[in-house]
C-alpha cells in the first residue's frame, strides 16, 4: 500500500522549523494532520457530520486537546494509569482553540463537528499549546469542510527587551509579557495572556508583531490545501428560511423590541417585555403551526432583537440599561464579610456579585501539577464557581465546567502578576470566588474581589488590580462603532467583541479577547484599551475607598509559618530514620513541618495555628541543626562513660567526649562513682577536630583553685 504523504514547511526566521504532514496518520477522518517542531508532535483530526440535526440553529463544534504521557516518556499517576479526564491545562488549550476556530465557521453550518488534538512526541522546551491551533487549522485545512480560515495561534512574549514567537520554555521564565494571539491572515480574533502592568501601547504592538507571524502560518496552509486538492469545501443545506414569515415577523415586532431595549428597565423586567412579545409571535403562527415553523419564528425574533439593540446603540449612543458607553454601573464592596474565612469580600457591580475567600495553608497544601508535559507543584490557587442561581435559573450541579475553569484561569493570572515573592510569602493562597448574580463580566468582578479578599487576608500584593469588559457594536455597511464599557451580558451575546482587561494603576497584568466579526482595526483596538483604562481606575478608586491597601496583620485566627534556612547535612537527621524525628515533633508539637532541600540548603517550612507550637518546633529544629560552636557553653546529658572519660550529648544527636582529665582541677584516676548515665552536666567546647570529634570540658567552668591545693590533690 503506498502513501501519498504532503508536507509543508514553515520558518520561523531564525532556524526553527515547523513541517505540517498530512496523508500518513488517521485518514479515514475527514482532516487529519501532524505538526511538528523539534521532537514535539502534534496529531490534529477534525470530522464533520454531512447534516445538521433536526432544530439546531448552532454549531455544535467540540474541541479537545489531550496529552498523551507516552509523548515524555511517562506513566500516569492514580490508580488506572491511564489518561483520564482532561486536566484544567488541557481544557485551557481546548478553549484557546475553540475561541480562535468558532467564528470562522460559516453562520449557516450547523453540522456536528469534533476537533482532536493530542500530543504524541513532546520537547521538553518546545511549548506545544502554541502549535494546536495551528494544527487544528491544517487539519480544517486538508478536509472539505467549509471553513473561513485557515487560522493560527502564535506565543509572543517580551524577553530581554525584545518580542519572541514561540519562545522555549526556559526563555519564557524571563519574559515581561506572554499572550497567545489567534487570527486569520486579514484580522486578530482572539487574545488571551498576562504581563507585568505593561501599558497599552506595548499590548498593542505585541499583538501586531504576533499577527506578522499568524500570516506566514495562514499561507503556509493556504498552499497545503492546493497541494492535497481541497479547495473546493463540500456543499451544505442546514437552514430552512421562510423569506416572507422573516419580513412579518420583523414589520410586526422591531417597533416593539427597540422600544424595550430603549426603556432602560432591569435584566429581568427586560427579559420578560421581550419573552412577551415572543410569545404573541408564536400565537399568530396558530395552533397548527409546525415544530418547524415554531423554531423559525423564534430565530426570526431573535435576529429583531440582534437589530434593535444594535441600533440603538449605533444610532442613538443608547445602551439597554441606559448607560452611556463609558458609564460603569454602581459599585459598593465590603471586606470582612465572613468572620472565620483568612480572608474575604464582596463585590457587586450592577447586577453581578462576587463573594470571595482567601485561605492560607502551608506548603503540604501546595496542588500538584502531574501532566505529560507540565507537572510540578503550585502554591497559588483560584477557583471561580457559577451556581445556576446566579442567573435565577434552576438546574443541576454537574461539577466544573470548561467555562468556569476558564474564567477562574483569567482572574488567576491577572492576580498573580502583583502577589509578592516566594521568599516573602511562605503561604499556599487559595482564592474562591462565588458568583451569586450575574449580568456580564464575573470574571472581572472575581479580580476585584480577590484583590480585597486578599488585602484583607494580609497579603502584601504590590498593587491592588481591578478589571473591566469591553464590548463592541459595529456595522460594516456604514463603519460606525462604538466600545461599551462593562458589558452586560446580553450586550455580549448581542455584540461584536468581548475584552475582558485586567491591570493596576501601573499597566495591565492580562487580558482576554474574543471577536465575532471581522476587520477590527488597531486603531479601535486602542481606543478600545484607553476607555478599559479609564473603566479600570474609576473601579480601583470605587474599591479603595472600602480598602487600600493590605492590612499589617493576618486574621487572629490565620495560621501562622515560619521559615528556617539549615545546612544541608542536617536535613537527614530534622527527618530521622524513616522519617521517625520530624513525625515525632509534628506529634509533639502539634505544628505541620515541611523540609525541602533547594539552593544546596534546606529549607524548613513550620505551620500552625498558635504561636506555642511554632516556637517548640522552632526550639527543636534548631537543636538539631545548630553547629556547635568553640567556646560555647552547653546544659549537657552523659550518654555513656568509659575507663578515659564520659560521652556528653550537648545537642540532639551531637556527643562530645569529657575527658577525666577535663572533669575536674583535682585528678581522677578512675571514673568509678563520678557520674552516671543520665546525669546532667554543664559543659564548655574546647575545640573540633578535623574529624568532627567534639573535645569538652567542665574544668573550664570551675575556678581554678590555688596551686597548693591542685598539687595536694595532685599528690
Amino acid at each position: 500500500m503506498s502513501l501519498n504523504v504532503i508536507k509543508q514547511s514553515i520558518d520561523l526566521g531564525d532556524g526553527r522549523i515547523i513541517e505540517i504532514e498530512t496523508g500518513k496518520l488517521a485518514k479515514q477522518a475527514d482532516g487529519a494532520v501532524v505538526v511538528r517542531q523539534g521532537d514535539t508532535m502534534l496529531l490534529a483530526t477534525v470530522v464533520s457530520n454531512k447534516d445538521a440535526k433536526e432544530g439546531v440553529d448552532f454549531l455544535p463544534l467540540s474541541v479537545d486537546y489531550q496529552e498523551k504521557y507516552a509523548a515524555s516518556g511517562r506513566i500516569p499517576g492514580g490508580f488506572l494509569r491511564r489518561e483520564a479526564r482532561l486536566s484544567d491545562y488541557e481544557v485551557l488549550i481546548s478553549r484557546l482553540v475553540d475561541r480562535a476556530l468558532r467564528p470562522l465557521f460559516p453562520d449557516d453550518y450547523h453540522a456536528d463537528t469534533q476537533v482532536m488534538i493530542s500530543l504524541i512526541s513532546s520537547d521538553k522546551d518546545i511549548m506545544p499549546d502554541a502549535l494546536a491551533g495551528l494544527a487544528a487549522s491544517a487539519a480544517l485545512a486538508v478536509s472539505d469542510i467549509p471553513f473561513n480560515g485557515p487560522i493560527s495561534e502564535v506565543r509572543v512574549a517580551k524577553i530581554d527587551g525584545q518580542l519572541v514567537i514561540n519562545p522555549s520554555r526556559t526563555d519564557l521564565e524571563r519574559a515581561t509579557l506572554e499572550f497567545i494571539v489567534a487570527g486569520s491572515a486579514k484580522d486578530i480574533n482572539m487574545v488571551e495572556g498576562e504581563s507585568n502592568e505593561i501599558a497599552e501601547a506595548e499590548l498593542v504592538e505585541a499583538i501586531q508583531f504576533a499577527h506578522t507571524a499568524i500570516k506566514k502560518h495562514c499561507a503556509a496552509q493556504e498552499e497545503l490545501t492546493k497541494l492535497v486538492g481541497k479547495t473546493e469545501k463540500r456543499t451544505y443545506s442546514h437552514e430552512n428560511s421562510d423569506l416572507e414569515l422573516k419580513a412579518k415577523i420583523t414589520a410586526d415586532t422591531y417597533a416593539q423590541v427597540y422600544a424595550v431595549a430603549k426603556s432602560g428597565v432591569g435584566k429581568d423586567e427586560r427579559s420578560a417585555a421581550f419573552k412577551a412579545i415572543q410569545d404573541e409571535v408564536i400565537a399568530a403562527l396558530g395552533e397548527d403551526a409546525s415544530e418547524s415553523i415554531i423554531f423559525l419564528a423564534k430565530k426570526y425574533f431573535h435576529d429583531v432583537q440582534y437589530d434593535a439593540v444594535r441600533a440603538l446603540l449605533l444610532n442613538e449612543g443608547i445602551r439597554l440599561d441606559g448607560r452611556s458607553t463609558t458609564q460603569i454601573r454602581p459599585i459598593w464592596s465590603e471586606v470582612g464579610y465572613l468572620p472565620a474565612a483568612h480572608g474575604s469580600a464582596i463585590f457587586t457591580r450592577g447586577e453581578t456579585q462576587s463573594l470571595t475567600t482567601v485561605t492560607l495553608g502551608a506548603k503540604d497544601d501546595e496542588q500538584m501539577i502531574d501532566g505529560a508535559f507540565i507537572n510540578g507543584y503550585n502554591k497559588f490557587m483560584l477557583h471561580y464557581n457559577f451556581p445556576a442561581f446566579s442567573t435565577g435559573e434552576a438546574r443541576p450541579n454537574r461539577g466544573v465546567g470548561r467555562r468556569e475553569i476558564g474564567h477562574g484561569n483569567l482572574a488567576m493570572r491577572a492576580i498573580k502578576k502583583v502577589l509578592p515573592a516566594d521568599s516573602e510569602n511562605p503561604y499556599t493562597i487559595r482564592v474562591v470566588s462565588d458568583i451569586l448574580e450575574s449580568n456580564g463580566s464575573s470574571s472581572m468582578a472575581t479580580v476585584c474581589a480577590g484583590t480585597l479578599a486578599l488585602m484583607d487576608a494580609g497579603i502584601k500584593i504590590k498593587a491592588p488590580v481591578t478589571g473591566i469588559a469591553m464590548g463592541l457594536i459595529t456595522d460594516e455597511k456604514t463603519g460606525k462603532y462604538a466600545i461599551l464599557s462593562d458589558i452586560l451580558g446580553d450586550e455580549d451575546h448581542l455584540g461584536d467583541m468581548d475584552f475582558k482587561v485586567t491591570g493596576t494603576k501601573n499597566g495591565i497584568t492580562a487580558c482576554q479577547m474574543d471577536l465575532k466579526v471581522n476587520g477590527l482595526s488597531y486603531e479601535v483596538l486602542s481606543k478600545a484599551l484607553d476607555q478599559a483604562k479609564e473603566g479600570r481606575l474609576h473601579i480601583l478608586n470605587e474599591i479603595s475607598k472600602t480598602l487600600a491597601a493590605p492590612r499589617e496583620d493576618y486574621k487572629p485566627h490565620a495560621p501562622r509559618i515560619v521559615s528556617l534556612t539549615i545546612d544541608k547535612e542536617y536535613i537527614g537527621a530534622v527527618i530521622g530514620p524513616g522519617g521517625k524525628i520530624i513525625q515525632e515533633m509534628q506529634r509533639e508539637t502539634g505544628a505541620t513541618i515541611s523540609i525541602e532541600e533547594k539552593d544546596n540548603k534546606g529549607m524548613v517550612q513550620i505551620f500552625a495555628d498558635n504561636k506555642a507550637s511554632i516556637d517548640d518546633a522552632v526550639r527543636r529544629i534548631k537543636a538539631i541543626a545548630a553547629k556547635p560552636e568553640v567556646g560555647e557553653i552547653y546544659e549537657g546529658k552523659v550518654k555513656s562513660i568509659m575507663p578515659f572519660g564520659a560521652f556528653v550529648e550537648i545537642m540532639p544527636g551531637k556527643d562530645g567526649l569529657l575527658h577525666i582529665s577535663e572533669i575536674d582541677w583535682k585528678r581522677y584516676e578512675t571514673m568509678d562513682g563520678i557520674f552516671q548515665v543520665g546525669d546532667e552536666v554543664r559543659v564548655k567546647l574546647l575545640d573540633v577536630d578535623k574529624q568532627g570529634k567534639l573535645k569538652l570540658s567542665r574544668k573550664a567552668l570551675l575556678p581554678r583553685p590555688p596551686k597548693e591545693e591542685v598539687q595536694k590533690a595532685d599528690a
